[in-house]
């Protein structure tokens, strides 16, 4: 199983950037996809999420109507557009793939991170 995040880097604010993340080694179409970041010193948070189907989305407070979170089934891939960005979206960004399996229990990947720094 692999998540390879990539478009990281640094950006003034006010301008934009576009995550994307490429998945192999399971049923890419079966699970639920997410971005979360972690900023030094805080935890890792949820900043969105996409449906298997991609037909539902949410996001942090934080961030909507900033950040629009989209997937392709075919290639494998969800990418995280973020534009308006301000400097206290600067963090490590993760993506991360989620499942319910039976009993309760949940499968979660999680990719190595890519890092977003917002700054003149």
């Amino acid at each position: 199983v692999q998540l390879v995040e990539s478009g990281g880097g640094l950006v003034q604010p006010g301008g934009s950037l576009r995550l994307s993340c490429a998945a192999s080694g399971f049923t890419f179409s079966s699970y639920v996809m997410s971005w979360y970041r972690q900023a030094p010193g805080k935890e890792r948070e949820l900043v969105a999420g996409i449906s298997s189907a991609g037909g539902s989305t949410n996001y942090a407070d934080s961030v909507k109507g900033r950040f629009t979170i989209s997937r392709d089934n075919a290639k494998n891939t969800v990418d995280l557009q973020m534009n308006s960005l301000k400097p206290e979206d600067t963090a490590v960004y993760y993506c991360n793939a989620r499942r319910a399996v039976v009993f309760g229990n949940v499968i979660n990947f999680w990719g190595q991170g890519t890092q977003v720094t917002v700054s003149t």
